[in-house]
């Protein structure tokens, strides 16, 4: 057992489905940690410090299980929630004296959610429902040790349930999904009654008032790749210790130079070093990524900067596409690809009935229609063209069979591809130059207004 492993990521969701392809736990507020049984006993977190000196009730791990790696959430629970501050405060302990009272007064608890190893044995490979399987033999609950519960395919009901219950919200996991170290994956979702995150603090703004002695607000950033983005900077939520806090851990930070570009705010910033991380809560996220009606919530001293991906606020808009599709079965892609051109396809799509998918691609996925006639040829001809879910931009190379049981079930051939130009894209119409080895030439997507919501009209226009 040399290997270590980085915990898998979920990416966000906007709001709690149903289906039958999916698993749904509670999510809870804690401390990531992967845990290493062996004759050798490790706990360690996201940023991969050692945990079991702050929590040592969790060696009772030794005792429950051998040989194994399991993945879970260490949390400490007040009242029937999770109290994360208190759980904070545990894991900065160095004292052996306050670390034992702290065991006492306040209990840990680890969450097992998943296994990735057994036996010296990878399983990182299997279906989540069938790892599930092997954690619930292996593994026997304990004093400070419990399996995560989960329910099937109702994951509406659920999430109601578990925010009735004064929990953050909800996990969902894909059965079929594996398990992918370090990845930030669409075959696991979070969704909760409000969204977080985890930010780089890049600055601070001068305080004023009551807040004379401290600052006014946080300069919050991003990673994409490599460069830092900045998402909004954040006033609220503070307390008095917390203030006192961070402006202790600032003065050993502070730089001349200007450490985040396109900050839009008039007043004065002292720039930090991008070392700290904190943990943001917020309603909504802008079109240009900004972070709506934020809220301070905690230091997250268990989390790396580099970790801290704008991935985290970006909603995939693959998740339908995903949903309906069980890649064990179908050849088609399941995405992941990125692409700077501006690709187009016609696919022709022989299912129950013959009809025509227009693919045009905006954002990193493939826009589409489905065009039961087929896509007009000559000026002024139109077509009912019929809005679908945004596919990978691996399909605009698909041609295949989806079998029979599938969503979809039928053959796939490409009819046209190139690249377009688009002069126009609005919510209701798009104005674009098709520049493919049959298609040549202007057209026009209109919203059909007034017939169904995911109706167009697309038209052939003078060039």
């Amino acid at each position: 057992m040399n290997k270590h492993y980085k915990p898998m990521l979920a990416q966000s969701a906007q709001a709690p489905f149903t289906s039958k392809d999916w698993i749904f736990e509670v999510k809870w507020d804690g401390i990531r940690a992967i845990s290493y049984v062996s004759d050798k006993f490790t706990i360690r977190s996201r940023n991969d410090k050692e945990l079991k000196d702050n929590f040592p009730e969790l060696e009772e791990l030794t005792n429950l299980v051998k040989n194994v790696v399991l993945d879970g959430e260490i949390v400490v629970m007040k009242e029937g929630k999770a109290d994360f501050q208190t759980l904070l405060e545990r894991s900065k302990l160095t004292s052996i004296r306050e670390i034992e009272h702290a065991e006492a007064e306040s209990p840990a608890t680890y969450i097992v959610f998943d296994i990735l190893e057994k036996d010296d044995k990878s399983l990182i490979d299997l279906p989540l429902t069938q790892r599930k399987n092997i954690l619930s033999k292996s593994l026997k609950e304990g004093k400070h040790v419990v399996l995560s519960m989960y329910v099937e395919e109702e994951g509406e009901t659920y999430y109601q349930e578990a925010i009735k219950k004064g929990v953050e919200g909800i996990m969902a996991k894909k059965k079929d999904s594996r398990y992918l170290p370090g990845v930030r994956s669409e075959n696991w979702l979070k969704i909760k009654k409000l969204h977080s995150c985890e930010c780089v603090i890049f600055g601070y703004t001068t305080g004023e008032g009551a807040r004379k002695e401290a600052f006014g607000a946080l300069i919050l950033g991003l990673y994409e790749k490599d460069k830092p983005v900045y998402v909004g900077k954040v006033g609220t939520g503070f307390s008095e210790s917390t203030l006192a806090e961070l402006m202790g851990l600032f003065k050993g930070l502070q730089t001349t130079e200007r450490t985040l570009e396109n900050v839009d705010v008039p007043e004065e910033i002292t720039w930090l070093k991008p070392e700290l991380v904190c943990e943001i809560v917020y309603q909504v996220v802008t079109k240009d990524y900004r972070l709506r009606m934020p809220r301070f919530r905690s230091l997250r001293a268990d989390k790396k900067p580099v970790e801290c991906t704008i991935d985290q606020i970006r909603t995939s808009s693959l998740q339908e596409y995903a949903g309906k599709r069980d890649f064990n079965v179908t050849p088609e892609p399941a995405g992941g690809e990125k692409t700077d051109q501006n690709v187009f396809v016609v696919q022709e799509h022989h299912a129950r009935r013959l009809h025509y998918d227009l693919r045009l691609e905006k954002e990193g996925v493939l826009k589409s229609w489905a065009v039961p006639k087929g896509i007009p040829e000559k000026t002024g001809e139109r077509r009912l063209a019929v809005q679908t879910e945004d596919h990978p931009i691996e399909y605009a190379g698909f041609e295949g069979a989806i079998p029979e049981g599938q969503y979809g079930a039928g053959t796939v051939k490409i009819w046209d591809k190139g690249i377009f130009e688009a002069k126009v894209w609005k919510e209701d119409m798009i104005e674009f130059t098709l520049k493919g080895r049959r298609l040549q030439g202007k057209y026009v997507l209109a919203k059909f207004k007034k017939a169904g919501e995911k109706d167009w009209v697309l038209l052939k226009v003078k060039d």
